[in-house]
């Protein structure tokens, strides 16, 4: 059994990061304490020596408690495993949410809750050997890979009665697959192992004439585009066989949202009573913030202080040469909506426009899509989607 998908050790896992989480807080609640009771800094702080040995103890209680519950709290778990114990239990939107929050902290401490890259069809992890696959795939060689957004998981295809891959397999005969990734590590991270994973595929389909098809929701689009960098880079089989790229609502260009989370983190900051709060803005993981840019390779962040104002300047990443790239936006506007987006991701950066010219993803016209009247979730089930996607799709012949 997978120890990942035992009750018993989510809940273990959970309890740790809930214990982690209040000492953090804690922490910080000390250091504002401390701040405000030593007193200007401009005089010195003149109540330091006063206050420090006044308070400290009586945190340092509250850390100690709190390990004492959660120790306790881990161990009754651990007693009620094989009650608890139980496979294939949905994980689900929480821990979706929980690794794209912290999914670089989960998987750095190796915990039980951090999601794993995996491919699946119908609901099953998919084995990449030849006879799997081949089984799998009896006939047919388009595949069509849809990767999910932020926060989210494969389930997020399914919306409204609607699923983008079993609607193109059941028109146009592509095999659907879904990626499942945790989405709190760096962009480049998972487009390093997507690119690995695809190479996997690539190996061991036993026919020729493999077609791979990408579409991917939000970050998706970005773990594509540098898993795509990726293979170039280091001469893969499998981007010779990607056919198309296709991108709902990515941000090509950056979020404005995480672009502001930055600015208040610095704001916070600059004052000494408010610079501890700042601590609680640095706790989003590293997908996170590489959405501020929309950062797609490892040299932008490596060796840097994710959470500073970085001034440098943007590395240009072009789409990929030989694949079909398109783009497709949302706007919250009924009609035309100027630089209005779908209230995450702007116009421009969903569409990759950019006013330097070494930025802009110089996607063609014909290849681009605004829909109206719609938000950032929306782009996960919607007829005019529908209909381009068959539209662009449907150019070669169904396998």
């Amino acid at each position: 059994m997978n120890e990942q998908d035992t009750l018993s050790s989510q809940l273990r896992e959970a309890v740790r990061l809930v214990t982690a989480a209040i000492e953090g807080v804690t922490r910080v609640v000390e250091e504002m304490h401390l701040t405000i009771g030593s007193g200007p800094a401009r005089l010195g702080k003149p109540f330091a020596a006063l206050v420090k040995p006044a308070i400290t103890p009586g945190y340092a209680l509250v850390r100690a408690t709190t390990g004492l519950v959660g120790a306790a709290l881990d161990q009754a778990l651990k007693g009620l495993s094989p009650v608890l114990a139980a496979e294939g239990l949905d994980r689900g939107f929480v821990l979706a949410v929980l690794n794209g929050v912290l999914g670089d902290y989960l998987a750095s401490g190796g915990s039980a809750l951090a999601l794993t890259m995996q491919i699946l069809s119908e609901g099953q992890r998919l084995d990449l050997d030849p006879d799997s696959l081949a089984r799998r795939f009896p006939a047919g060689d388009r595949l069509l890979l849809l990767i999910h957004g932020s926060c989210l998981d494969e389930s997020s295809w399914d919306r409204q009665g609607m699923d983008y891959g079993a609607i193109l397999h059941e028109s146009l005969g592509f095999k659907a697959l879904y990626l499942r990734y945790n989405t709190g590590l760096h962009i480049s991270e998972n487009g390093q192992l997507l690119a690995d994973l695809l190479e996997q595929v690539s190996r061991a389909w036993s026919r020729p004439g493999l077609e791979l098809n990408i579409l991917g929701h939000s970050m998706g689009g970005l773990v594509a585009r540098s898993a795509c960098f990726s293979a170039e880079r280091r001469g893969l089989t499998w981007i010779r066989q990607l056919s198309r790229l296709i991108t709902l609502g990515s941000p090509h260009q950056g979020s404005p949202l995480e672009q502001a989370g930055n600015w208040i983190d610095q704001l916070l900051g600059l004052h000494p009573y408010s610079s501890p709060l700042a601590q609680l803005g640095k706790i989003r993981s590293a997908g996170v913030t590489d959405l501020r840019f929309g950062t797609v390779v490892e040299e932008q962040w490596k060796g840097k202080d994710r959470f500073a104002i970085d001034t440098a300047p943007r590395i240009a990443v072009p789409l990929p040469q030989g694949v079909a790239c398109y783009a497709i936006a949302a706007s919250r506007s009924q009609s035309e909506p100027g630089e209005r987006g779908d209230g995450l991701v702007t116009l421009k950066s969903a569409l990759g426009l950019h006013a330097d010219p070494r930025m802009d993803l110089r996607i063609p016209e014909d290849h681009r899509l605004v829909v109206y009247g719609a938000n950032h979730l929306d782009l996960l089930a919607h007829p005019q989607i529908i209909a381009k996607l068959k539209e662009w799709m449907g150019a070669a012949g169904s396998g």
